[in-house]
């Protein structure tokens, strides 16, 4: 690589130690001086070692003056070294820059360099600024919606106490407002922002905020553009507005696979230096009536019956999840039904790939440019499409039936549902989990949480699709009425006593953490809808490992 041209070069002290500090287009560096006398020929002469400190400019979060108080000056002193003199200081400037502590993790740190003349401070100061106003992707104005209720109910205190000041440190100013009631971000988003105002969106909240979020913006955008929801053929416009997600849920899902931790204080940074990971969303659909959104997880089965039950018992907090779990594996329902997919034949990559979806994803950039609208015939019936290729039905009975868009890796599954899966190559991963003994489907579950490849099983299919079908064996008012005839023979005695053999004839598909109303679903893919404030998971983060500002 050909090295940049220098901007600026000074000779500062930062915590009474020389160095020489360079700006240029990428990067500040700044190295350490050491002076030794050594001998040459009779004359002493000084001789330079040097120890290298560098920060990208794309991560530099602002630059001011600093105020030099007594105590500062004390600090700040210019020492008296071998053969240079040199004057007390005048004035000093802070960097505040993005660190990066490891396992994904940034920090927001601060270095103040002194400066002998005030001309030459001001010149550092300006001309950082002048750097960083040409970071265009960069927000300046931003409309925040917080959920006081989601998680462990501290969103608003970790906006007020971890997030505000970064913006404002970053000169981002914002509109916040704290939700109300469920889905109050998602109707103001649809009726009422004026978003040619904002240059992003933030929820701070869990995945289900995020949710809301996802469904104003899509909703606001195909509305501006002319596009019905309800039409299931109708190829999407793309959301311009980013979003971003400060976590305080009781999963962050959404964080896990495209930051790699639920950190707020990582996650604003990232939207503070203007970061951009597009994203696809699955279009959820019941004979062309639009149901929802996904962006991560659709579960139908055990999944699904997990999160039905857990609405029961939402006094218990998150732990509703793990008793629900338990409960529902205990039951060990399984369901009828024919799923029908268009696989995904000329995109990159496959489920059982080892590679991950990472930071600069080979596969996410170079996906199909365009994804054909989905084509349905009359009644839901599958429409052939020479360009599509060849659709594939399957009939049985499953456990589960899964379709993640993205990993779903959360500390308790550190790998995800499908470690394969990819954030933005315009497809989806089926998983489908036969009938199958419970000690069996215990092994499943239990690959989840380990390195041992959770599809190598002889009950388990996995298929990347660009669009799918599900149709239970008995339709959505035949398991209504079939319901009401067993509610009104058995009463509470079965919805209590799974063990009574009397098995639903239908599971409830859970969306992203939310139930839907029918059973029978079309799904399509629309490939890198909506982005985010994120890069995705850094595998090796550049400056990293060879770069340590923090050694000063």
């Amino acid at each position: 690589m050909e090295k940049q041209p220098s901007v600026l070069t000074s000779l500062l002290l930062v915590k009474s130690r020389l160095f020489e500090v360079t700006l240029n287009r990428t990067l500040l560096t700044w190295k350490e001086v050491h002076l030794r006398r050594k001998k040459v020929s009779g004359n002493t002469s000084n001789r330079l070692r040097f120890g290298v400190n560098s920060v990208p400019v794309s991560e530099i979060i602002a630059v001011r003056e600093t105020e030099v108080d007594k105590g500062t000056k004390a600090e700040g002193k210019w020492q008296k070294m071998t053969h240079i003199t040199i004057e007390t200081h005048l004035c000093a400037f802070t960097v505040s820059y993005v660190e990066k502590t490891g396992q994904h993790r940034w920090r927001c740190s601060n270095m103040t360099f002194f400066c002998s003349d005030e001309t030459v401070c001001q010149q550092w100061v300006w001309t950082l600024k002048e750097q960083l106003s040409l970071l265009t992707c960069r927000p300046k104005h931003l409309l925040v919606y917080i959920n006081p209720y989601g998680g462990k109910q501290q969103g608003k205190q970790i906006y007020e106490h971890k997030v505000a000041q970064l913006f404002t440190l970053a000169s981002i100013s914002t509109d916040v407002i704290v939700t109300e009631h469920a889905n109050h971000a998602r109707d103001h988003l649809k009726t009422q922002a004026d978003l040619r105002k904002y240059d992003g969106i933030i929820c701070v909240g869990g995945d289900g905020m995020f949710s809301e979020v996802v469904h104003g913006l899509i909703a606001r955008t195909q509305s501006d553009s002319g596009v019905d929801l309800n039409d299931s053929q109708a190829k999407l416009a793309q959301c311009n507005l980013r979003i971003g997600i400060i976590p305080a849920g009781s999963t962050d899902c959404i964080c896990y696979a495209t930051v790699g931790v639920n950190d707020p204080v990582t996650s604003a940074l990232h939207i503070i230096v203007g970061d951009l990971q597009p994203m696809d969303v699955c279009s959820v659909h019941h004979h062309n009536t639009f149901l929802k959104y996904s962006v991560s997880l659709l579960g139908y089965g055990f999944y699904g019956d997990v999160l039905t039950d857990s609405e029961k018992n939402r006094w218990m907090g998150p732990a509703r999840y793990d008793f629900s779990g338990f409960k529902t594996f205990l039951s060990h329902h399984y369901y009828e039904g024919t799923i029908s997919f268009l696989p995904a034949t000329n995109t990159l990559g496959s489920p059982r790939d080892s590679s991950r979806c990472r930071s600069g994803c080979y596969v996410c950039q170079h996906r199909v440019k365009d994804i054909s609208p989905i084509k349905w015939g009359e009644g839901g019936d599958v429409r052939e499409n020479e360009f599509e290729g060849e659709w594939k039905v399957i009939k049985g009975k499953f456990l589960a039936i899964n379709a993640a868009s993205m990993s779903c890796a959360c500390p308790r599954s550190p790998k995800g549902l499908s470690p394969a899966a990819h954030l933005a190559d315009g497809t989806t991963d089926i998983i489908l989990v036969r009938k199958c003994s419970r000690l069996n489907f215990l092994r499943h579950l239990l690959r989840h949480t380990s390195k041992d490849d959770q599809f190598d099983l002889t009950f388990v299919e996995v298929y990347r699709v660009k669009k799918f079908k599900f149709t239970p064996n008995h339709c959505d008012s035949e398991f209504s009425n079939i319901r009401d005839v067993r509610e009104n023979a058995f009463g509470q005695i079965c919805r209590d006593h799974p063990s009574c053999d009397c098995t639903p004839v239908n599971s409830n598909w859970n969306c992203d953490g939310e139930i839907l109303e029918h059973a029978a679903i079309e799904v399509g893919v629309h490939c890198q809808l909506i982005k985010l404030f994120a890069r995705g998971i850094e595998e090796n983060p550049p400056f990293e490992e060879d770069v340590s500002p923090s050694a000063v």
